[in-house]
């Protein structure tokens, strides 16, 4: 289900994916916090339309201004353990992973995604980008549900 919020107008483009951080200090006392202020923190979202005939207001975090969107939860691609990993069952993160050069980091370390929570797998994608884990990890590449 779509939820209607404001965003920068830089990341008002249907398919754009961020995860919401909260209220920022430029915050206090802004007339549209309401507007916002409206989504999970730490959820990672996409925006699926943006409204138009809608004006851009002033905003103390977005130079551009902010803009009417609707955005719903996104799926998270993620590397999670191989072993009994199979769409529907769930999952959870490996835990951090020091190498940042690796072409996996971004699925072993995703944003919208927490090492302490199990997420349900929505679909199973294959093998990690990378040839070899330094950390030895036996690992699957994975669509996580969006998160509620």
């Amino acid at each position: 289900m779509s939820t209607v919020t404001l965003i920068g107008t830089r990341l008002a483009e249907p398919g754009t994916e961020f995860v919401y951080e909260g209220e920022a200090d430029a915050c206090a006392g802004c007339p549209y916090r309401s507007q916002c202020l409206n989504l999970s923190v730490g959820t990672r979202y996409e925006v699926t339309d943006v409204r138009e005939n809608a004006q851009t207001l002033e905003c103390a975090m977005h130079d551009g201004g902010v803009r009417a969107v609707e955005v719903e939860p996104a799926a998270v691609r993620a590397n999670v353990p191989s072993k009994g990993t199979f769409g529907g069952s769930k999952a959870s993160l490996k835990g951090p992973c020091p190498y940042v050069e690796c072409p996996s980091h971004e699925y072993c370390e995703p944003d919208g995604v927490s090492f302490d929570e199990e997420y349900r797998i929505q679909e199973i994608l294959g093998d990690p980008p990378h040839e070899v884990c330094h950390l030895d990890r036996s690992l699957r590449l994975v669509e996580l549900e969006p998160g509620e």
